[in-house]
Formats: structure tokens, sequence, C-alpha cells
């Protein structure tokens, strides 16, 4: 057909099975191949179980993403059918789209018998503690037509229901701020519940919950005891449901995982092993009783987002010895997860360890980095083989030293299980240009390891937390990476929920004080920053005005904080000190804080950017009064800018890339000044050797400033760039994610002696969104895409780009090339939106509908770069 319509998706849900919305909004995509085709109008359907299809009609709109839930609101464990069909703006009609089936999950708290359940444990020790196994049995009556468990832990767990695991999940429930939110997930187990007895089993270990946590060497921060709640419900062919929960009748036990921690590994004993623990019928008398601890089912939810699950296998491309006699297995990709291993018959006793690193230092493993982080696993062998791989911890690493292997190691007995957050990919780049190819892949790699449940800034050593700094400055090149809509609306209401009394943000989510060492922080500029700028982003790349709505009262409560601290002056007269902006290239190994803007200059230019999201926000909120209250603040804030930091010429009281950045992409400048900073911020790089001289909060709006304000060839020479510290140093140097540091690994191959260097820190990976948005050119001009503004920056310097990008109305492209001056740019423009289309010959854009479009001209050597688009505040 012309036009086929998609499945509903539902709010931002890839499996609607146990949801949380009473509500939940529909939207759905529509393939057409007609031109120019546009939605005039929808009809939605939806059924319940064992009654009449509600139907909305036939409803005259064009909206197709995030529509309202037309029909009554759903209560606890309710089913719906939901399906759609549409007519086109010139009277096409589509077939119904396939039926999308959602469940809701337990609204209703009282719901919840179950009991949270706890293991009797050994007195803590060092290096992570050993995971319980936790088992139940229930009798189930005949005739069983549908089956649920829904689980949850204080700790990290996996399933079983008669000895086969229950879902792919990894590292479940993750890490919230647990003491108001526990996520809970639903699993449809009606394949493995049968009539009679039946078994549940918990591996339970202790995660982010009891095991160590931060760089502080603090473990038990939310508790001393792991514990579980399980509660299985099960449907009858007669319409009775009975339900059962984990209780004191659950008996508990030490099983083969004798040492358990995110940070320091995994110990299996296969001589432990209990076979047929969690099948019906195991003898379990000699194991411990639990203990009913007491809980509080409000803090129950249901989840935003996908689970971590494992996304992918490496083989190692090489095996070596070291030159001090170890094995060293290469799998040619800094990735984040675990090693599968095939253990060959050995010795009863005998001990592989496995140790985990990023990168060789003297051909050795380069674990200094990892500080506290042991990152070691041990396997000790029973004497017959086995296939092992563990459950609850992983490992930040592209090499692994294996000690006690017995025979010779294969590559077939390694694998690299990669594992992360299920986000689904939605946006891609290549270029002509190798190394440029090469540093958006090192971007894609560092979100995947570092979105692993929660958005941490490493993965690899004893931090690993949800710094808001680097997402604040990373989220615009995340949305477009990855479909990040569900994960970071659950982080952004553990932001709201650790969000301090005083409206202050943590510098990390979910907050907790791991690190006593700390000095005290007040209103981080550019890190409490994320609670306006993450929920503007959703908005803009994913037209979720929702999001907007439940998070303004903690954007409220963040701006107004901020502004405290600055003062009436905006001088912020208390002092104290500030990250700023953060690892300029400038600063010494020991310093990361000391850049070349003072942090007072960077906090006012953010207050004064947050401000603006706070004005426009309130706008489409209706809120008038907060629209003139926040435009006034930031009004104020610019003009102190310009006062205090800049010349009346624009010239930067303190000369630096981010001291101009940040006044030409934030728009803190007369119009007068702005050519001006242009041309003095191309001058700054220019007298920097066309290298890189800002940090984490300048660092992504320099080449976005340059290309602005007509700089756009130094934009390219400091893009290109392959000295220290520029973005392809990295990648000369082998690097297969971004690094912490521009130079975390010195070019004669030794590691920067600071102690804080990671090498997968995606936060310089920013760039990624200039990439996205000016090299190919593809950026939204409206909410969710529904118009895109196509401006492509080429360069004699590259031949070719390619790039396309999953937006919630379908798949826009771009490819263009140039050669010998002559420009060609196809586009494609997904059904129902609209698009600005500006060539890089200065002429004026070109206006296109949905479809397929070639365009072409002629470039001078360097061409001007295009305005940005008007909507676009990151």
């Amino acid at each position: 057909m012309d036009v086929v319509v998609r499945p509903v998706t539902v709010e931002h849900h890839r499996e609607p099975l146990g949801i949380g919305e009473i509500a939940p909004r529909l939207s759905w995509i529509v393939d057409a191949a007609i031109a120019d085709w546009r939605q005039g109008a929808y009809e939605l359907e939806i059924t319940a179980p064992d009654d009449e299809p509600f139907s909305t009609g036939r409803v005259e709109s064009a909206g197709s993403v995030l529509v309202a839930w037309p029909a009554a609101p759903l209560g606890s464990r309710a089913r719906r059918s939901v399906r759609v069909r549409v007519w086109g703006a010139d009277g096409t009609a589509s077939a119904w789209s396939e039926p999308t089936r959602l469940e809701t999950g337990l609204l209703d708290h009282s719901l919840w018998s179950a009991r949270m359940v706890a293991p009797v444990l050994p007195v803590p020790g060092e290096g992570g503690e050993p995971a319980a196994l936790v088992r139940g049995e229930v009798a189930v009556a005949g005739d069983v037509v549908r089956a649920r468990i829904r689980a949850t832990a204080h700790g990290v767990m996996t399933l079983a229901v008669n000895g086969e695991p229950v879902g792919d999940d990894v590292l479940h429930p993750g890490w919230t701020s647990y003491d108001s939110r526990l996520r809970y997930r639903t699993w449809d187990v009606t394949d493995l519940v049968r009539e009679g007895r039946n078994a549940i089993g918990v591996h339970l270990a202790d995660g982010w919950y009891r095991g160590y946590l931060g760089f502080g060497g603090r473990r038990e921060l939310y508790g001393d005891r792991t514990a579980a709640l399980v509660q299985l419900e099960v449907e009858h062919a007669d319409g009775t449901l009975a339900v059962f929960g984990s209780d004191a009748s659950w008996r508990s036990a030490l099983g083969p995982v004798t040492r358990a921690d995110l940070y320091m590994g995994e110990t299996f004993d296969a001589r432990r092993a209990h076979l047929g623990w969690s099948k019906p019928g195991f003898d379990d008398t000699g194991w411990d009783a639990v203990e009913e601890l007491s809980f509080d089912a409000f803090t129950l939810i249901a989840p935003d987002g996908p689970p971590v699950r494992r996304s992918q296998t490496l083989r190692p491309i090489g095996i070596s010895t070291s030159p001090s006699g170890r094995t060293l297995v290469d799998f040619g990709q800094n990735l984040v997860g675990r090693l599968r291993v095939r253990v060959p018959a050995g010795r009863p006793g005998q001990i592989v360890t496995i140790r985990h690193a990023e990168v060789l230092e003297g051909g050795e493993l380069g674990t200094r980095p990892l500080r506290a982080a042991r990152a070691t696993d041990e396997i000790v062998l029973s004497g017959g083989e086995f296939v092992w791989e563990p459950e609850f911890t992983f490992h930040g690493f592209r090499y692994a030293e294996i000690d006690g292997w017995p025979g010779t190691l294969d590559a077939d007995d390694l694998e690299a299980v990669v594992t992360h957050t299920d986000l689904r990919r939605t946006g891609w780049f290549e270029a002509s240009d190798p190394l440029l190819t090469r540093l958006h892949e090192n971007v894609v790699w560092g979100m995947r390891g570092n979105f692993l449940d929660v958005p941490t800034d490493c993965p690899q050593r004893d931090e690993r937390l949800g710094w808001t700094g680097d997402l604040q400055v990373f989220a615009p090149s995340a949305a477009y990476l990855y479909d990040v809509s569900g994960m970071l609306t659950g982080w952004l209401a553990d932001l709201a929920a650790d969000q301090f009394p005083d409206g202050n943000v943590p510098v990390w989510v979910p907050w907790m004080p791991v690190d006593d060492g700390l000095p005290a922080l007040s209103a981080e500029a550019g890190w409490g920053d994320a609670a306006t700028v993450v929920p503007w982003t959703l908005y803009e790349r994913y037209g979720d005005e929702g999001i907007l709505r439940r998070q303004w009262p903690s954007m409220v409560a963040w701006t107004n904080a901020f502004a405290r601290r600055a003062g009436e002056a905006i001088d912020f007269p208390e002092g104290g000190i500030s990250f700023g902006d953060w690892l300029d290239s400038a600063a010494p190994d020991d310093q990361p804080w000391a850049a070349r803007l003072p942090w007072q200059a960077v906090a006012t230019a953010y207050l004064a950017r947050t401000a603006d999201v706070m004005s426009r926000t309130a706008g489409i909120l209706g809120d008038q009064e907060a629209t003139a209250r926040y435009r006034s603040l930031f009004e104020r804030a610019a003009a102190r800018y310009r006062r205090e930091y800049t010349t009346p010429s624009g010239r930067a009281a303190f000369p630096s890339q981010t001291a101009y950045a940040l006044a030409i992409v934030f728009d803190l400048l007369d119009e007068d000044q702005k050519a001006h900073a242009g041309e003095l911020l191309a001058a700054q790089v220019a007298a920097d050797g066309y290298k890189v001289g800002s940090g984490f909060l300048g660092t992504p709006f320099v080449c976005d400033a340059l290309a602005s304000s007509g700089q756009a060839a130094t934009a390219w020479r400091l893009l290109l760039q392959t000295e220290c510290p520029s973005w392809l140093y990295a990648v000369t140097m082998g690097a297969t994610t971004i690094w912490e540091r521009w130079n975390s690994m010195l070019p004669d191959g030794s590691i920067n002696p600071g102690g804080m260097t990671s090498f997968n820190h995606y936060a310089f990976g920013a760039v990624a969104d200039f990439l996205h948005r000016r090299v190919a050119g593809i950026a939204p001009a409206a909410p969710g895409y529904r118009r895109l503004r196509i401006a492509p920056l080429p360069t004699p310097q590259l031949t070719w780009v390619r790039a396309a990008h999953d937006t919630p109305y379908g798949q826009a492209s771009v490819a263009w090339t140039l050669d010998d001056g002559a420009f060609t740019l196809d586009v494609r423009v997904p059904a129902g939106t609209e698009a600005e289309i500006v060539l890089p010959d200065g002429s004026a854009p070109f206006e296109v509908s949905s479809g397929t479009h070639r365009f072409s001209c002629l470039v001078e050597a360097e061409a001007a770069a295009a305005p940005p688009a008007a909507f676009a505040v990151s």
C-alpha cells in the first residue's frame, strides 16, 4: 500500500508490559510512498478483553506523537489492544496498523501481598560479599491461562521459575533513588508455570544497594542487608486470580558465587553449585529461614525505560604474552560488560583469575586508573567442563589478563559480552575521513558503556556515578544516537527525588554522599543545570511536552537556587568553589578545575542559559508570569556577563575559547559585539594552535560558535586537528571510546600521571551533536523534528558525509558530496513533516515537504556557515 502505519507505541516503552501509566500517551509512524503526504485525520481503536472495542471515531488531526489516551483511565493489571488507521490530507487512507498489546502493573500499591525477604549472610569482609540463593515453592491449580511475575530487590537479582530463567535482564532492578523510588519489573511466565508444585528461585547480590559505591571506598550506603520481593500472579480459565508472594516460608543459602561486587568483581566456585535448587522438590531442609523486612510498597515504581541487557558479543582479536610473562587477551574494543568463559576440565580447586583493564602500559595491564576497583573475576574449578559468565558485576575493559588457565588458552574459549541499557539505536553518521568516522564510533561506544541503567561518567574505576554535568552536555548527542526518552525520564524523576530541600541539584544522581572528602558545593553551574537542560532536550528531540510539565517544579527549584547563589548583582558574593570549565586542556594534571575562564564567568553564562530555557518552558506551559520573570533573569545575567567579562567590542576579559563560545551560543552579546566575538574566537583558536582550549562546559559549543559567526574554516581546522589536545588525537592513539582527559594517554604510550584518568568518558563526545546538526545538517526546527532544518557545513577536507536519524515521525537522512566545488545534497524527509533546506552557497532556503529531494550548488573553497536553527537552545 502507499500508506502504511506502523504499530502504535505506548509512552516511551519498547515493551509495554507492567507499565505504570493510567492514561499512557500513544504514538505512531506513517510510511508513505506518496510525496508530500500529510496526515489529516486518525482513528484509534482500543480493545479490552471480553469487551466491545472503544473507538475515537475519525479525529481531524495531524497529531501522531504522544497523543493523549482517549479512553477511560486504566487500573491495575489492565490489558488493552490498540491499533490506529489514518487518512491523508489528500484523502488517502491506510489500513489498520497491527495491534499493540499493553498491560499495566500494580497501580494500586495495596495489591502487593508479597513480603520483602532477606537471606542470612555472613559478617561483611572485603572485596565483595557472597551472593545468596533464595527459593520458595507454591501450589498452582490447573487451567492456567496467564501468569506474571513482578519482582524487585535491595541489591541485584536474577530470577528462575521451575529451573528456567525469567527474562534476560541484567543487574535488575538497577540503581534508582531507592528510598523513594524502587523499580520493579513484570515478566510473562505463562509458559513456565504448570499445574502443581512450582518453584521460584532468586539469586541475590549486593549491587549498588549494599556494595561498594563511589570513590570513597564506602559500602552499605543504602542498607546492610540484601532482600528480594517477588510476586507471582496466576490467572485461570475460570477467571480466578491466584497471587503468591515471597514470605517467611522461603529459604536461603549461600551458593557458588562466593564474592560479588560491581567494582571488585565476582568469584564463582563451581564446587559449591546446588544442582536443581530452583526446581520443585529440591531438598532445602538444610537451608536457613529468611527474615521478613518492613517495607513501604508506595516506593515501588514501574519502569520508564528498558532494562539492562546483553547486546553483543566480541571474540578476541589476539592473545599474547606480556613482558612479565602474563597472558593478555585483546578484544579490539574498549567495552563494558563481562567475559563469557568456556572453562575446560581442570584440577578441582584450581583458580582461574581474570583481571580487566582498558589499556596496556609498557606491555602490561594498565590497572592504575581503576584506583580501588579490583575488576577481578575468579573461577574455582570443580573438575568438569562448564560455561560461566558473571551475573552480578560489570567491567570497563578492552584487555583481560588470564592466570591459572588449565591447558592452552584459545580465542574460542572467551567472548566479551557487551552490556548496557537496551536502548534502540536511532542515529548514524559517517564521513569520507576515517578518523572522523572513528571519532563518531568512539562516541557511540562510550555512550553504550556508560548508559548502564544510570548515565554514568565512567564504567571502570571506583566511581561510576551519574554525574549531572556530564549528561547535561551530552544529552543532545545521546538523544540523536539512541532513544533515551524512557531511560532519562526515569533518571529525571530520580533527580527530582534527590534534589535538596533548598532546590540544589546533586552533582550526581542518584545521590549518595560517597566521599566525605568532596568539598561542599552549592548550586553547581553546569551540573545542576541538568535539571533544566535535559528536560528541554527531551522536549526538543522527542516533542514531549509532558516531561516539561512533570519536571517543572524541579526546574523552578533549581533555577531559584542558582539565582540565589548568584545574588542580586549576579556576582556570586559568597564565593566558594566550583568545578567550572572542568578539565580545560590548559589545566595541570593535578588541578582539573584550573580553567582559563574563572568559574564565576562560566556560572553567569550558564545562569543565563537556564533562565532562557525556563522562560521558553514557561511559555509552552502557559505561565505568562514565569515567562516574564525568567526572561528578566536571562537579560540580567547576560548584561552582567557583558559588563563584567567582555569589553564593549566583545573582547573577552579572560581570553579563552570557552569565554567566546558561551557568549556567542548562549546569546549573551549585543548585536554589534557578536561578529567581532566570532573573529576573536577564531583568533583565539589560532593562537591555541588550532587545538582544543576548553573543558567540559565550553567544549560542546566552540565549533557551533565558530560556524554560526562565519568562521567555519576555523571550526574545521579545530575539528580535524590530530595533535593533542584535540578530538582526533585519541583516535590516532588507537582509542575506541572517548577519553576523560585530552591526554589520558601520553604520546609515548604511558598513562596520564594524574589520579583521575578514564579511557571511557563520554563528556567530550558531546561534539557529536555538532557532527549531526551542523556537519551532516540534521537539526530539529520544531519539537520532535516536526519541522527539520537541513543545513550542512561542508569542507574541502571531506568528499562525502552520510547521516540518518529515526525521528518520532520516521527516518530523516542526509547524504552530501563535494567534488571540486560541486556540492550535491540528497535529503529524505519523513512523512508528515517539512524541512527548511539551507545550501552552503548562501542562497535563500528551500521549503520542502516529506519525501526525497536532491539539491546542488557550487561552493567556495571554504563555505560560510549558515546560521543555526532558531529553535535550538543547546
